[in-house]
């Protein structure tokens, strides 16, 4: 993969990323649990959590999907099922938007679900940012909706009724699959002034697995501005 595009404007943000990315690996002590996000910012932190097992810290890593198993495993980082530990020491994971309250919208890869599961058995979670990334208020970016093959249609003509400009993730004119082989629905108008509410009504709705929005998952924020990173403290769970 091309992850230093020639463009310049992009490699701008590129940078940010990396810089966001490996500033998180300095949180990473010897013995811990470490959940292991998926996206193009965290592969930065990744990367440098290899090197820190290669110069002798001893960490076992949680993945939030295949991608990232494959990345982790490739790089020689131990992993663990999720199901197999009691919790998890800290994630770290990257965001598609992260407003002023720390809210965030996650899973513009198709990852959401297993994020949430690894994120909610998490004692800490940092997420690793570029500056676009942070939002006044959420909504710049879709939201995504895992949905179940059985009866995504209705799912899919709620959400329409209710003006939320439902689009299904097709890949080559097919469904796209996520790892537990569900559905991915791009909300592009979803009202997003009161995110909790939306929240709580989406996961009412039978059909839906998971929805993107992360309320009060985040204890840190680190941002790429630049050349620099910035560490941001949730002031809902206290950093």
């Amino acid at each position: 993969m091309n992850w230093l595009p020639k463009i310049g404007f992009e490699v701008f943000f590129v940078n940010e990323k990396q810089v966001a990315g490996e500033k998180a690996a300095e949180f990473i002590q010897n013995g811990m649990l470490v959940g292991l996000g998926t996206g193009s910012t965290v592969y930065y932190s990744i990367r440098r959590i290899a090197e820190l097992v290669r110069e002798g810290v001893h960490i076992v890593g949680v993945s939030t999907s295949k991608s990232t198993t494959e990345l982790a495993q490739s790089l020689g980082i131990e992993l663990v099922s999720i199901n197999d530990i009691g919790c998890v020491d800290i994630t770290i994971d990257g965001a598609d938007e992260v407003d002023e309250d720390f809210n965030g919208i996650k899973g513009g890869g198709g990852a959401l679900f297993f994020e949430k599961i690894v994120a909610h058995a998490s004692k800490r979670v940092i997420w690793v940012v570029d500056s676009s990334k942070m939002v006044k208020r959420l909504g710049k970016s879709p939201l995504q909706i895992e949905v179940s093959p059985i009866g995504y249609k209705q799912v899919y003509s709620k959400l329409k009724l209710e003006g939320m400009g439902p689009v299904l993730r097709l890949i080559s004119g097919k469904p796209f699959l996520t790892d537990s082989n569900n559905y991915i629905i791009d909300l592009h108008s979803a009202e997003l002034n009161n995110p909790t509410k939306l929240a709580g009504w989406l996961k009412e709705i039978p059909g839906i697995i998971e929805h993107g929005l992360f309320i009060n998952y985040v204890d840190q924020v680190i941002v790429g501005r630049g050349d620099s990173a910035e560490i941001i403290s949730s002031t809902i769970r206290g950093g």
